[in-house]
Order: structure tokens, then sequence, then C-alpha cells
């Protein structure tokens, strides 16, 4: 099978989508697939949506059997799609999108217009949850669609998952050590769990991974710790190699990103596969990992109180963060590994791919 897939940028190991893409072009391609990766401009919103015609040009010279599309590329595709060849399949690959974000009201209302012209112009999709297909659904048929879901065993050459005996010993190891893994831009809410556990009543230490894509957003972090009395507990550890990042998860008791909004949240399944019960957002797909209270916490990132309450409990009863512990790694070893989400994501393009042979699909408009 020959595939095309479009994305911004470089198709590296950058956190969310980024993975995903990357994994799903890896097994494709240990599949023994043909696969054409097309780098798009990485511009500002408004310069993105100038790259139509260069983008229906480029991707009009391909030869593939089906064209897979980033759905953040949404700005630079949503009249280019017009353009395609109808015989061509082109499939969605949604994360989350980009109108739920935190936008002034007539900014979210045209950038939903845009994205909702984009999402009507693919024939297919690739959801990562169950949620962020019913984002779809409000605004068109989210059909035909495969939902394969994140994978989290990156890691596994770095020890995880962890075994009973390390779980056992680190959860009575020192203060409550919580970790955060995401680029630090205000849908993250970082501000909240630092909110939130500056009321905690116990000892905890947070270590903030990630990279500064918000640079002022970032410097309000530091502001808020100094703030709040808490800035000798709090690291702000920038952006960490695999075996950096691996060392820092098997060494904490707790991840937590309660965003504002998570498509499904790869950092927090892989963090699981270190026994890390996952403190996550009630808003988003999350909550389709994490079972409240049995392997991590659902809270509403709007209510950080709700994260002082999960959170404290912690700080003195090590046999609770131990049951959680076990629960979250065990959680992880039921999880489908990148190689099972890839098979998944190539069937259902096969299966495309051979229907599309009796006839265009014709959706784009």
């Amino acid at each position: 099978m020959r595939v095309g897939i479009v994305v911004y940028g470089p198709l590296d190991d950058r956190s969310g989508g980024y993975r995903y893409d990357l994994e799903l072009v890896d097994g494709l391609r240990a599949a023994g697939d043909d696969v054409t990766v097309v780098s798009l401009p990485e511009r500002s919103y408004r310069k993105r949506l100038r790259d139509n015609v260069t983008a229906a040009r480029r991707l009009r010279g391909l030869d593939v059997d089906v064209l897979l599309q980033d759905e953040l590329c949404h700005p630079s595709l949503a009249g280019a799609n017009a353009a395609l060849d109808d015989d061509i399949p082109v499939v969605s690959v949604v994360h989350h999108l980009n109108s739920l974000e935190q936008f002034r009201a007539w900014r979210r209302h045209a950038r939903r217009a845009v994205e909702t012209r984009y999402l009507r112009s693919a024939d297919a999709f690739v959801f990562n949850s169950e949620t962020t297909k019913g984002t779809v659904a409000a605004v068109t048929d989210p059909e035909p669609s495969v939902v394969a879901r994140p994978a989290g065993d990156r890691f596994s050459s770095f020890g995880a998952p962890l075994g009973d005996d390390e779980i056992r010993t680190r959860a009575t190891d020192g203060p409550l050590r919580a970790v955060t893994v995401c680029n630090l831009e205000p849908r993250k809410n970082v501000d909240g769990l630092l909110r939130g556990l500056s009321r905690v009543r116990g000892d905890w230490e947070l270590t903030v991974v990630g990279a500064a894509v918000d640079a002022d957003y970032a410097d309000s972090l530091s502001d808020l710790a100094a703030d709040s009395g808490i800035d000798d507990r709090v690291t702000f550890a920038g952006r960490l190699s695999d075996a950096d990042l691996a060392a820092t998860l098997r060494e904490s008791h707790l991840f937590a990103l309660p965003s504002h909004y998570e498509g499904f949240g790869i950092a927090a399944v892989e963090a699981m596969g270190f026994g890390l019960p996952a403190l996550v957002s009630s808003a988003g797909g999350a909550s389709e990992l994490v079972t409240h209270r049995q392997d991590g916490f659902v809270v509403d990132p709007t209510d950080s109180a709700e994260i002082t309450d999960a959170v404290a409990p912690l700080c003195r009863n090590r046999r609770r963060l131990l049951s959680l512990s076990l629960s979250a790694r065990d959680r992880f070893l039921a999880h489908p590994t990148w190689d099972e989400t890839a098979a998944e994501i190539r069937s259902f393009l096969l299966d495309l791919v051979d229907g599309d042979d009796a006839g265009s699909h014709g959706a784009h408009e």
C-alpha cells in the first residue's frame, strides 16, 4: 500500500500527536508499506491559511493509494482538499480539535468555521478516542472511522513496565513526588495544578517536564510558584531525553496533567507503565484511560480543590498510593501497544482502499 501523510514541520519524536503520527508511520513501514511524508511549513495560523494553493499543488503530485492528514494541518488543507483527485481517499487523523481550545469568542468562531470546512472535506477518520470522535460528530458525519488509542510502550527499553517489588519499595520512599509532562501552554493547566498542590498539607515535590512553547505562560508559572511559596518544591526541568524522562518517571509517585482539554493523553499512558497513578482531566478523552480512585483520579480542571483533595491523602497514606500504583501498572499492561495501534489503523486503511477500488469517495468539497 502506498500511503501519504501530511504533517506540519518534521515528523519527529515530539509529544502528543507527533508521537502518534511517528509511531503510525513506523508501523506502516514495518508492515511493508511505502510511506511518503509531506511536511508543510509551521507558521502562524493566519499564514497557514495562505498555504492552501501550495499544499494542493504538492498533494496532487503524490502517487499514493490513500492520503493521511494530521488534522492539526487543517488551516492549510481546508481549501486544498477540494482540488485533490477524488479517487484517492483522504483520511483525517484527529487528535483534538483546535477550535475547542481557549480562545476569545470571535477567534474560536472563526477557527471553528475553517476546521468544520476541513473536516467535511475528509472521506474517513482515525480518532485517538471516542471523545474525540464525539467532537467531530458535532460538526460532520464521523464515519467511516476507526478509534485507535495511543499507546505508551516506547519506554520498554528503559524498564517499563515496572515490577511489583520496585513499585512497593518506591511507594514508601521520601516525599510524594509528582511529575507532569507536557508542552507549557495554557491548555495544559499547569497553573491549576500548582494552585491545587499549593494547598496540600504534606510533603511533596513536583517536576514539570516540557518545552516552553508559550514563553509568557511558562514565565507566569515560575511567578505563580514563587508567589504561592512553593518554588522550592517545584522543578522546571524543560524538555528531557527519553532516557532522562524515563528516569524521572521511574523515581516519581504520581503523574498529574489536569488539562483544560486532552484528546486522550499519551503521557499518562506512558507514566502508568512506571506504576504512576494518573491525575487527569474530566474534559477530554483521558477519562477513557483512567478509572477514578482505582488507577488514578479524574478531576474537574476548573476546580483546583479537586486536585488538592486527590493528592493530599497520598502524602500520608502510602498503602493507598501502593494500591493505586499497582492498578495503574496493570491498566498499562492491558492497554494496546504501538504495534497493535498501527496494525488496527492499517487494517482500516486497507479496507478503505479495497472498497475504493469500486469507485471514488467524492467527499472533497
